[in-house]
């Protein structure tokens, strides 16, 4: 008996342990997914998260089922733009370098041991990689080349939004309904940001439907349309 009991306890104490050598699971989860005047920012979380993933696997012809999934495994949206976006300019392999980032913890630690040189990246990235986690964060200044790339946002209006404190998300909606409709991205930002906006109540005061600018993200994302 006294055996038996030695042994419960034994497996209680290891499960904590079990649980923490278990891979990170992040739920990705909206309950709220379209419209509703009664609650209207209740959809934005869906409106944004949804955006950016199409966005995303449009830039990178990536199935965007595998970018939740990794998300929802534990890889951060930052680490995933960063990886994909070196990926592109340096010709390497985005889930080596993700894997890399993972072991090595920083991405100052992966990309310079790896070859990957600022002719590369471009001054401006290689320069924030220097200081990785006290200056600007990486994520951000890979969206920002792909917005400006694309025609979707120009200097002077990606300056305005990211001093306002615009996320990535709220960068790329702004950017997709300022150029569906020809509105200030940045007063689209602030009509949401101060309210009583919405994004998903702009959207429908607009009449777009979240689908609807999704299928017009490809066109707006052609090789035409970019600029290396």
């Amino acid at each position: 008996m006294h055996k038996r009991s030695l042994l419960s306890l034994m497996v209680l104490l290891l499960l904590p342990l079990q649980a923490l050598a278990l891979p990170t699971i992040n739920c990705h989860c909206f309950t709220d997914r379209s419209y509703d005047p009664d609650r209207p920012a209740a959809a934005d979380p869906y409106y944004l998260a949804s955006t950016q993933n199409t966005f995303f696997a449009a830039v990178y012809h990536t199935d965007k089922k595998n970018l939740v999934l990794k998300k929802q495994k534990g890889t951060t949206m930052e680490d995933l733009w960063v990886a994909f976006w070196v990926a592109d300019k340096a010709g390497a392999n985005p889930e080596v370098l993700l894997q890399a980032r993972q072991d090595k913890g920083f991405w100052h630690e992966v990309l310079p041991p790896a070859g990957i040189s600022a002719e590369q990246l471009g001054a401006p990235f290689f320069d924030a990689l220097r200081t990785e986690g006290a200056g600007s964060p990486l994520d951000q200044l890979v969206v920002d080349d792909l917005l400006t790339r694309f025609h979707l946002l120009n200097a002077v209006q990606r300056g305005e939004l990211r001093q306002d404190g615009a996320s990535n998300q709220e960068m790329i909606l702004a950017a997709l309904i300022g150029k569906k409709t020809g509105r200030s991205p940045a007063q689209l930002y602030k009509n949401v940001k101060l309210g009583p906006k919405s994004w998903s109540g702009i959207l429908d005061e607009a009449r777009i439907e979240l689908a609807q600018l999704h299928r017009e993200i490809s066109g707006l994302l052609s090789p035409s349309q970019a600029e290396r």
